[in-house]
């Protein structure tokens, strides 16, 4: 070897040592994170309208935020999985997890024996005590003191069952949110709710008129724990972190980080509208119009694309097309919507094993529901058409797609518009019906400044106004449309 290979081979050793020197860590890095695996997301299904345990950040970023979600987080990072956060209301919760929609439920959601025939329990994280509020002055400190009183209770809580233990009550009267029950306190439709201690105590420093009781503790309470569909193999996982948490202090930090200050100067507003409460959730409630519209036009859309066919069904004379078009009407104009709605978005899941999205359920339930409507508003206009029309195009040859299209169609449309803008009027109002399975349409969201500030008159007030401008649009686009197609004449 002579002396300038020499050179040459001592040039590249010294290359190649440097290069490793310089990019060995940033390769090292590299190669860990192709190896990485993504982590596996859990979701975890709650009903955000019940602080301090979780609740909607309206005046924010509209995250979920409170107790609960804080001990998912914890949990699920310890565990190595991402946390994804689905939205229902409660009622709703242990249907979603049974069909596969969430993997677990956290909504202070009591460990009863009743819901341990159907879920899996994690061990306890907290022990509440239920409380009795009512109006200041009331004196009602204990269950005796409600004999002879209407009570009210969230739907399916266990501060129902506590309810139904006075035995001369007058009458329990059970409501979906707990909003819903201060503004019955307030109205007087209620003498008193039965109440947990923390979200007691956030409802009496909203409203300075109110007033708590502590009930005493019950024995038979196994505290608030968190649901898994049965057999789940997360349970003992999650059961490990909790037992963790509590001993290491970071239960108890939690607690004392989100459960208010039961000694805190209460504010008392005895105005009978105040739009001040409204502040900073204006703008939240505002991103549900473009909800609203987007889930409107879909539903028109579809709705009125199947309406169309079904019509054409409808007046083919093939007797198995009309069947079919006669049996669909039948069925989706004589089954409430509300129950349509709420079997495509669980029973999807449940019978294909496809995630619906709510949104994409939403709009799937009122496409089809419209379009049972639409198919006879469609068929009325073909028919209004003279025959003459289609007489005369037939003579002329004019195939029966075509003449449909061009010909029939365009003047049975002029025909049925107020009817068609009637049916997306309807639409729009009846849109409100989707915020049962989460949808964040203006109604959900209305649901959710309620339970923030505990009054309900203002956001219901405002979503209202809302509808009511999207209504005049609509209708007044309508009417300019109207307008021109009869100037053509």
């Amino acid at each position: 070897m002579n002396k300038h290979k020499l050179h040459v081979l001592y040039v590249s050793l010294l290359t190649m040592v440097l290069l490793i020197v310089s990019f060995g860590p940033a390769l090292s890095v590299f190669a860990e994170e192709a190896t990485e695996q993504p982590k596996k997301t859990l979701v975890m299904g709650t009903s955000p309208d019940f602080p301090p345990y979780e609740s909607v950040d309206a005046k924010n970023n509209g995250e979920i935020i409170g107790l609960d979600i804080d001990i998912a987080k914890y949990i699920l990072n310890e565990l190595g999985y991402e946390l994804k956060i689905a939205s229902m209301d409660f009622g709703g919760l242990i249907a979603a997890m049974q069909s596969g929609r969430v993997d677990f439920i956290m909504s202070g959601m009591s460990a009863t024996e009743e819901r341990k025939q159907s879920v899996d329990f994690s061990d306890p994280y907290y022990f509440a005590r239920n409380t009795i509020v009512s109006k200041k002055d009331s004196n009602y400190n204990s269950i005796e003191s409600l004999n002879g009183k209407i009570i009210g209770a969230q739907l399916g809580s266990v501060q129902e069952a506590v309810a139904y233990s006075v035995e001369d009550a007058a009458e329990v009267r059970k409501l979906n949110k707990i909003a819903d029950l201060i503004q019955e306190l307030n109205s007087n439709r209620i003498d008193a709710a039965i109440v947990e201690d923390a979200v007691a105590v956030e409802m009496t420093n909203a409203n300075g008129q109110l007033e708590m009781n502590f009930l005493p503790s019950d024995s038979n309470d196994n505290g608030y724990a968190i649901a898994f569909p049965k057999g789940s193999p997360y349970v003992a996982e999650f059961n490990t972190v909790i037992a963790q948490m509590q001993e290491n202090g970071k239960l108890d930090e939690l607690l004392l980080k989100w459960f208010p200050d039961a000694n805190a100067e209460s504010a008392v507003n005895k105005k009978l509208i105040d739009f001040s409460v409204l502040e900073g959730y204006v703008p939240y409630i505002m991103k549900g119009v473009g909800v609203t519209l987007l889930f409107t036009l879909v539903s028109a859309v579809l709705g009125f694309i199947l309406g169309s066919l079904l019509s054409l069904c409808k007046i083919s004379g093939i007797k198995p097309l009309e069947w079919f078009a006669t049996a669909y009407t039948s069925i989706f104009r004589g089954t409430p919507l509300l129950v349509q709605l709420m079997l495509i978005y669980y029973a999807t899941p449940q019978l294909t094993g496809y995630d619906i999205p709510a949104l994409l359920a939403a709009g799937l339930a009122f496409g089809l529901n419209s379009a049972a409507y639409l198919s006879e508003t469609i068929r009325a206009g073909i028919m209004a058409v003279d025959k003459g029309q289609r007489e005369a195009a037939i003579a002329l040859g004019i195939p029966y797609r075509k003449m449909m299209i061009s010909i029939i169609f365009p003047q049975a449309l002029r025909n049925i518009l107020p009817a068609l803008v009637n049916e997306c009027v309807a639409l729009i109002k009846e849109s409100s019906l989707v915020s049962v399975i989460g949808v964040a349409d203006l109604m959900r969201r209305a649901d959710v400044v309620r339970a923030s500030t505990f009054r309900s008159f203002e956001a219901l007030l405002l979503i209202a106004a809302i509808y009511y401008v999207l209504v005049l649009v609509l209708t007044s686009l309508a009417r300019m449309l109207e307008r021109r197609l009869r100037r053509s004449d």
